[in-house]
């Protein structure tokens, strides 16, 4: 191992975004103690969004490259060459799958799973939702199930006066849920999209060795969570959705340009074309529509774009980590690294190593999403839950806390690794 200069800075600097990132409710706190509307204020605010604190580092590692190699033309050749479809597919299809139409027939259906569990309707929503949304994501992709569900839930229950815990146990259920809810295919879930076609990996494979297993982990732990806070959730008065009736064209149109995104995710070229037919549908039936999530899918897609600047460059340690651990080393070891890089690219780094056993193949995936919703870095959808709730009135406009959510994923990290390693 003999790091170059850049590469040394880079993993100063992923470190330095990662302290950042569970600093970001102190930054908050210290906005409150200027006047409203002063320059410390808002530039203390900036610092504490989530969403910015990879893009920044991202920028300093683009003047430090700069520095080291004294051009700015290396810095924007090193840029150039990374690969940033991720970013922009998660950034266009958050925008697609949180319009009024779309989230609105996902909450019909969710109330028709609801009706069939024999319980009040605010326990029987929450259940369904995180149960049948998270498999949902197997098929619409994990960033648009994150999202669809992030806004439901924060309508029904983020903002409704729920407690600290719930909201935390809630927000770590999601997470968990989601990032193993993808694994039902080959093509939803990010950390396996970048290993299916080099290892071969089909649909029937995904569902043999992790569907099922994803199943039972989600309706366990959401279980769990439910059966814990079942008093408060029973009391909850949810009421739903009483917006103006969308035509059945309008929905299926937003449908199929989902669709659309979904099955040009590799051409970053296409699905932004795409997108702007969208946006002009969207403008001609805003009678239907809700404002776009622009802002907030801009921002996740910076803090992605951040977090693939700074993170292609630390394979020179992680690399040789992965060549060096055996079965369960591998799995235990690629869920904590999860934790602190994104676990696509965790997946992405160990598809470079050659010679890799069907059960490290598997241990290297199954660990990759089974950490997957320890922290906001921990899985690509993450931040796009995040940049939903963290202004819900449950976390009091403070942000939400980094080891509140590791603490409430915990639980369901554990009741994961029971189903896809001590049962394997």
């Amino acid at each position: 191992m003999n790091p170059s200069p850049i590469e040394l800075l880079a993993t100063v600097l992923f470190g330095l975004a990662v302290v950042h990132t569970f600093c970001v409710k102190r930054f908050a706190h210290w906005a409150h103690q200027y006047p409203p509307g002063s320059v410390k204020e808002h530039f203390l605010h900036f610092l504490a969004e989530t969403e910015v604190v990879f893009g920044l580092w991202a920028a300093t590692l683009f003047l430090g490259i700069a520095a080291l190699k004294g051009s700015i033309h290396d810095a924007v050749v090193y840029i150039e060459g990374l690969n940033f479809t991720e970013p922009k597919f998660v950034l266009v299809i958050m925008v697609v799958a949180a319009t009024r139409p779309v989230v609105t027939l996902a909450e019909k259906i969710i109330s028709l799973v609801a009706r069939l569990i024999p319980a009040r309707e605010g326990v029987a929503f929450y259940i369904a939702a995180l149960i049948f949304g998270p498999l949902l994501g197997s098929f619409i992709t994990e960033p648009a199930a994150m999202t669809l569900l992030a806004l439901m839930l924060k309508r029904r229950y983020f903002d409704r006066g729920i407690s600290r815990r719930l909201a935390y146990a809630t927000l770590g259920l999601l997470f968990v849920n989601v990032s193993i809810g993808g694994t039902l295919t080959h093509f939803a879930a990010p950390p396996v999209l970048m290993v299916a076609a080099k290892w071969n990996w089909t649909m029937a494979f995904m569902f043999e060795h992790f569907g099922w297993r994803a199943a039972c982990a989600c309706a366990v732990s959401t279980a769990m969570v439910a059966g814990i806070f079942w008093k408060e959730l029973s009391g909850l008065e949810v009421e739903a959705d009483k917006g103006r009736r969308i035509p059945a064209w309008l929905t299926t149109a937003h449908l199929v340009f989902l669709a659309l995104v979904v099955g040009f995710a590799h051409y970053p070229d296409v699905f932004f074309g795409i997108l702007m037919i969208f946006l002009g549908l969207v403008t001609a039936t805003r009678e239907h529509q809700d404002d776009l999530k622009l802002r907030e899918g801009l921002l996740v897609g910076f803090f992605l774009a951040g977090l693939v600047t700074l993170g292609s460059l630390q394979s020179y340690w992680l690399k040789p980590l992965i060549e060096s651990l055996g079965g369960s080393a591998l799995f235990f070891g690629a869920t904590g690294l999860t934790a602190i890089t994104d676990n696509a690219a965790l997946t992405y780094l160990g598809s470079l190593v050659e010679g890799l056993s069907d059960e490290l193949k598997y241990a290297l995936v199954a660990g990759a999403v089974t950490g997957g919703g320890l922290t906001v870095i921990a899985n690509a959808p993450n931040p796009a839950g995040i940049g939903i709730l963290q202004d819900a009135k449950v976390f009091e406009g403070e942000g939400i806390s980094p080891l509140g959510l590791f603490l409430g994923a915990l639980p369901p990290t554990v009741v994961a690794i029971v189903f896809f390693w001590l049962l394997h």
